[in-house]
């Protein structure tokens, strides 16, 4: 045994292993477990082994889900959602409560079954994940309760299906479930199937406050399970898994109007820059990477070090490593515990082979007894390399440099993936200006791995759509307002011209293509006939170089809310000069219409404003409202003028640029608005006007790589076909009803909301009250 002396000498810690006796018995006095169906358990069959990733050992044994049990499940929850629909907010509000409360006097319980589960150490349990999950349930009942106030004419979706990985797996379900419940929504959720024990003693829970039966389900079981969850009758689905799996239910679900949530994968930056405090910057490190054996989604894997401080932070870095425990989960004094199964160890050590042997060096990361890997990161590192490509997932980073900030950023971006960033600065203007210019849902400045239930979470491009936590996680969870839908006329067949100028034939209109404010010709020459004369037939090519136009448009976007609605009261003012001859075209109320909403999101363009919501103490929280970019949009073959403009028009007062296809029978009147564009200072290539077969070209712009989001007004087997192209790099697809375009139907906010998502910026405030750290909720 050690002296005292000693011990003040090498400040060596002894075990602290925290009591799982509890636990054990809890285990032991249910051995098998059934799914959680109709507020009670199933019996138990097919039984498949959980098991104590750090040992080895079987905790216990779990039903193997079918498509029966998973049918079972959602018709329990179906049967139970209108009753929990209508119960008051505030009766909604008390369950989640209840919940909330149950959870805190269960948190060292929970703490331990996580622990033993999934193999992350107890302090990351105990201070960090279960005081999260009761917070969101907290903060949800507040939803709950404000629902109909905040969130008027929306009404909740019916039966949420909702899939969970395994490196939260309390905590995602909270986020999961806490927001369905508080919407009105009944849920069938599915744990991964090496982490349920927390779902199922979190089924006890419910049952425990008295939540009505059917309301929670819980079906446990693998992948094919996760596929009859998939396949079965819900109204949404919610997943939080790998890109590849994420791409494979878009596919799915394309056309079956069912609500999609991804948060899948990412390979965050961590970028250091030459002024960043490097001490606190490698804490930041261990808290991103190491303290959680790396298995979070948004890690920030990806070290960007400024090069003249690179030499300095590796030697802090490399110090830090070497100190850190790696040892049994439970002891309190362990710092990183065990990957959560072989096959997941198996596969973090196949890529660091991979990136070896195309010529990166490993610096720590060699392997242990049973599921445990020490920190460890690559460097020399190119990138190409299979290392900073894939996710590894694992207690392994990868580290680089750069020279400028211009470089950092665009090393930061050169990722298919946007989940999340961390920017190390003792600038604020420095921080603040590369956490802008990042691809990315979420960015810490001068922390990392920061969550709260107000604080939305979410991927750009890769990472998914969709936002979990605060304002926009509810809206995830409801259906908008309904409109009057009006039967939307089916396009006739594109008859071609083969004089193109149509003379000698009684044409006497020929329109052209606006692409990068100019017209010009289609690819090729081809003209259709349409109702007064010849409209141009936009091809592949047409939408190739249409879509570039808009990407060249960036600075539309910079130029602010205020200066780009100024551009939209021109176009009103042009429109309206302009009145006589487009009635001539189209109809006076479809020139009233337009002028109307040109003045209309001219008014919102510097008034859709994010807000600073009440998260961590010590830190703002900024949720901005932030363009996609690019954004192509199909129109509907009626009122030309009318839909076109409330389309287009929210998008670009939002910063968008955009690819429009307009009415496919009846363009003509669109062709007239380049000069009404070209007198309003509109920036070319802001807005670019094709025409021709619409399906077609919507497809063609829903693969298009640098397409960010696509609107899309037609028929559900034209919506099917383009969800699916749209799923090759997981872009959104909003289809707004058809309607009467010259009604007002206070749905404004509605499209600005579809044109932005949302970016959530954490930045450090002020000094840490005492005791508001990580463990304060």
């Amino acid at each position: 045994m050690s002296r005292v002396s000693e011990i003040m000498t090498s400040m060596e810690y002894g075990p602290s292993v925290e009591d799982s006796s509890a636990v054990r018995d809890w285990l032991a006095s249910r051995g098998q477990f059934g799914h959680f169906i109709g507020g009670d358990f199933t019996k138990p069959a097919d039984c498949f082994a959980s098991r104590d990733p750090s040992t080895g050992e079987v905790l216990a044994e779990l039903s193997q889900g079918s498509a029966e049990d998973v049918a079972e499940a959602v018709k329990a929850a179906r049967k139970a959602q209108p009753k929990w629909a209508k119960l008051s907010g505030t009766d909604r509000a008390r369950h989640l409560y209840a919940l909330a409360r149950h959870i805190q006097k269960r948190e060292r319980f929970l703490s331990v079954l996580e622990t033993l589960d999934n193999g992350k150490p107890i302090r990351e349990s105990r201070d960090i994940d279960i005081p999260l999950v009761a917070r969101h349930f907290y903060h949800h009942a507040g939803w709950a309760e404000l629902r109909d106030e905040r969130f008027p004419g929306h009404a909740p979706l019916g039966v949420c299906a909702q899939i969970i990985p395994w490196n939260f797996p309390l905590l995602m379900l909270a986020w999961k479930i806490a927001p369905a419940l508080a919407a009105g929504n009944t849920v069938v959720l599915k744990p991964a199937e090496y982490t349920s024990l927390t779902a199922l003693a979190f089924a006890e829970i419910c049952r425990e406050v008295g939540l009505p039966e059917g309301v929670v389900n819980i079906v446990t079981g693998d992948g094919k399970t996760g596929a009859a969850m998939v396949a079965a009758e819900v109204d949404k689905i919610a997943f939080t898994g790998s890109t590849e799996v994420g791409r494979a239910i878009a596919a799915q679900t394309a056309g079956t109007g069912r609500k999609l949530t991804l948060e899948l994968g990412g390979k965050s930056p961590f970028i250091v820059m030459d002024d960043a405090d490097l001490d606190a910057a490698v804490e930041g490190v261990v808290d991103s990477i190491w303290f959680n054996q790396g298995q979070v989604c948004c890690a920030g894997s990806r070290i960007l070090v400024a090069e003249s401080v690179a030499a300095r932070f590796e030697t802090l870095l490399t110090a830090r490593m070497q100190r850190l425990r790696l040892g049994a989960p439970l002891d309190k004094s362990t710092d990183i515990g065990a990957i959560v199964d072989p096959v997941q160890k198996d596969r973090v050590l196949s890529i660091c082979k991979a990136a070896t042997d195309a010529g990166a060096e490993l610096v720590g990361g060699q392997p242990g007894e049973g599921c445990f890997i020490a920190p460890g990161y690559l460097k020399n590192i190119a990138p190409a390399n299979p290392g900073m490509e894939q996710e590894i997932f694992g207690p392994i980073a990868t580290l680089s440099t750069f020279r400028t900030a211009d470089e950092a950023v665009e090393l930061a971006n050169n990722t298919r993936y946007g989940l999340a960033g961390s920017v190390w600065s003792e600038s604020a203007t420095v921080a603040t200006d590369i956490a802008a210019r990042i691809k990315a849902g979420v960015l810490w400045i001068n922390c990392a791995n920061m969550f709260d239930a107000a604080a939305p979470f979410g991927g750009y491009r890769e990472s998914g759509f969709g936002r979990e936590g605060g304002a926009a996680g509810m809206l995830d969870y409801l259906a908008e307002p309904a409109v009057k839908v009006v039967k939307e006329p089916a396009p006739k067949p594109v008859r071609l011209m083969d004089d193109v100028t149509g003379k000698g034939h009684g044409i006497d209109r020929t329109a052209k293509l606006y692409i990068g404010g100019a017209q010009k010709r289609p690819d090729g020459g081809a003209n259709y006939t349409v109702p007064g004369g010849l409209a141009p037939l936009a091809n592949r090519k047409d939408m190739r170089n249409a879509v570039e136009a808009a990407t060249k448009s960036g600075k539309w976007a910079a130029m602010g809310g205020h200066a780009r609605a100024q551009v939209l009261y021109y176009i009103a003012e042009n429109l309206a000069a302009r009145a006589d001859d487009f009635q001539r075209l189209t109809s006076k109320a479809e020139i009233d219409t337009a002028i109307a909403r040109a003045f209309h999101y001219a008014a919102w363009a510097d008034k859709f404003d994010g807000a600073n919501v009440q998260a961590k103490p010590g830190h703002l929280v900024n949720v901005l409202p932030e363009p996609y970019g690019v954004m192509a949009i199909a129109c509907p073959n009626a009122q030309p003028l009318a839909a076109f403009m409330s389309l287009v028009l929210p998008a670009i007062a939002m910063g968008n640029s955009t690819v429009v296809i307009g009415a496919q029978d009846d363009p003509l009147a669109l062709a007239e608005l380049y000069q009404v564009f070209d007198t309003s200072d509109l920036p070319g290539g802001v807005v670019n006007i094709l025409t021709g077969a619409k399906d077609e070209l919507a497809q063609t712009a829903a693969a298009h790589d640098a397409v960010a989001a696509m609107w899309y007004v037609g028929s559900r087997d034209g919506l099917t076909r383009i969800e699916q192209a749209a799923g090759g790099n997981l872009k959104p697809v909003w289809s707004p009803a058809h309607r009467d375009w010259t009604k007002h139907d206070a749905q404004g906010e509605l499209f600005l909301r579809h044109a932005t998502r949302t970016k959530t910026i954490w930045l450090p405030y002020g000094a840490l009250p005492a005791g508001s750290g990580s463990a304060a909720y």
